[in-house]
């Protein structure tokens, strides 16, 4: 396979934690160029994983402008992505975004925009999909074996996980806390295995119940009450033009010894992630609860080969630019994503439920 020259810009934590050693694992991938607003991350990363001579820039533009350069991984802070994305699609580049696709529904839009205006390809980090048990279940779900899903609940919930460095407590940088954070990579998975991007309504709240905690505990240290300024948990309820309803549990910090988890319901059968990929039933007057083993090697592209969640997410995104087609996570349904993600805050904001057109 071809070479792909690959534009790294944010050097931060996602990118030393996901995408740089993922793609590294890629057989025809260069990280060429690398930018940050902190020179010295910029030039650590090119040192770990660049090609040699890779370049190293604190301004993203001077980045676009490398000629060969055929990929951008967009991974700053929230309030960065639809501007940094739309500029690299502009400038001939395809993009991955970190997710969320955008700090609001109408950049996410301007982003699908510049998608189909420029004909480049667009993709948004949501991993969960790469996950072998979730390639199975969307497979047996598009098989019909659960029949028509009507109830799903998407959860994304920790007793004490705050996140306490970056800017994942500011608000004007991140848009939200937990629900634009990890609730979004649930509500991502649901629809996508439901194959249901036609929301008719939201009604959603949001509290700061916990945030003002002084030396709370939590996995990564205490949390500075004056600098939490984000929710620290969100609920929604969604309903959708078919009848279908999909409830939303996300938090950072939350009174819950522990969560019950992501969960589908169809007419024939449901689906949970405990302890593995489990499907329940009812056969010849019995209730039957399977739980499948499923390995990473058997998934269907890459068949055989032992990757890890992000290395395969990688992967396939690379291989969907060599051979033009379309990656895992499109850019339409992350727009989605989005647009639900702020109905919940608009409907918290306004105590109203919220309708789409």
């Amino acid at each position: 396979m071809r070479t792909v020259k690959v534009g790294i810009i944010g050097c931060g934590m996602i990118a030393g934690g996901k995408h740089m050693p993922s793609l590294a694992k890629v057989g025809n991938v260069e990280m060429v160029a690398f930018c940050d607003l902190i020179e010295e991350r910029a030039r650590e990363a090119a040192e770990q994983y660049g090609v040699p001579g890779a370049k190293v820039f604190t301004e993203y533009k001077q980045l676009l402008a490398m000629e060969d350069i055929e990929v951008i991984h967009v991974l700053t802070p929230n309030i960065s992505h639809a501007v940094i994305s739309i500029d690299a699609m502009e400038a001939g580049k395809h993009v991955m975004c970190e997710k969320p696709m955008a700090k609001t529904s109408a950049e996410a839009k301007a982003m699908y925009e510049a998608h189909v205006r420029t004909g480049k390809k667009l993709t948004v980090g949501y991993q969960n999909r790469s996950k072998a048990q979730s390639l199975l279940l969307k497979k047996m779900i598009e098989n019909d074996e659960l029949g028509e899903i009507y109830y799903a609940k998407a959860v994304a919930t920790r007793r004490r996980g705050v996140p306490t460095w970056g800017v994942f407590l500011d608000k004007e940088k991140q848009g939200g806390g937990p629900l634009i954070d990890i609730g979004t990579h649930s509500l991502d998975l649901i629809l996508w295995l439901m194959n249901n991007y036609e929301p008719h309504s939201v009604v959603g709240s949001v509290f700061q119940k916990l945030k003002d905690t002084e030396n709370a505990a939590n996995e990564w240290g205490s949390w500075d009450p004056e600098q939490f300024e984000v929710e620290d948990s969100a609920f929604g309820y969604v309903k959708f033009k078919n009848g279908a309803v999909v409830s939303i549990e996300t938090s950072w910090a939350l009174n819950i010894a522990k969560s019950e988890g992501s969960y589908l319901c169809g007419t024939k059968g449901g689906a949970d992630f405990h302890d593995g990929l489990r499907i329940n039933g009812e056969r010849d007057g019995s209730l039957f609860l399977n739980v499948i083993d499923v390995k990473a090697t058997e998934r269907e592209q890459f068949r055989g080969e032992n990757l890890t969640d992000f290395e395969y997410e990688a992967k396939q995104w690379i291989s969907s630019i060599v051979n033009d087609t379309d990656p895992l996570v499109k850019p339409e349904e992350a727009m989605v994503v989005s647009a639900i993600l702020e109905a919940v805050y608009l409907s918290a904001e306004t105590g109203k439920t919220i309708y789409f057109d």
